[in-house]
């Protein structure tokens, strides 16, 4: 499964309502990251540039692109990033490939 770390902020509108009516985030963001068929790893509420951040696994992020879509078009939240990552296993065998890669490869040369 892929990891990805996915940061964004709340609206005006939804802090208004959470404060008027608090209520459990990481549930909600579940719900909606199992309906997309990944799972929430890790939720943060964070300080700093963004509001939160969460770990989500997926088989195919291309799964979870329609549940970020859903997340922004719900108004509550805003500047949703996405970026993938990685262990440091899946790093370590990407620079044994790298070295493969490099013996096979020769630069074009410069004029």
């Amino acid at each position: 499964m892929s990891k990805f770390i996915v940061t964004g902020s709340y609206s005006a509108a939804a802090m208004k309502g959470m404060i008027a009516h608090p209520s459990d985030r990481e549930s909600a963001t579940r719900a909606l990251v199992e309906a997309a068929g990944g799972k929430l790893v890790t939720y943060l509420l964070t300080t700093g540039d963004h509001d939160f951040m969460m770990i989500v696994e997926t088989d195919d992020v291309r799964k979870m692109l329609p549940a970020l879509m859903v997340a922004g078009a719900s108004g509550s939240v805003n500047g949703l990033k996405t970026v993938q990552a990685f262990t440091s296993a899946e790093f370590t065998a990407a620079q044994n490939a790298a070295g493969d890669i490099m013996m096979r490869y020769s630069a074009p040369a410069q004029s």
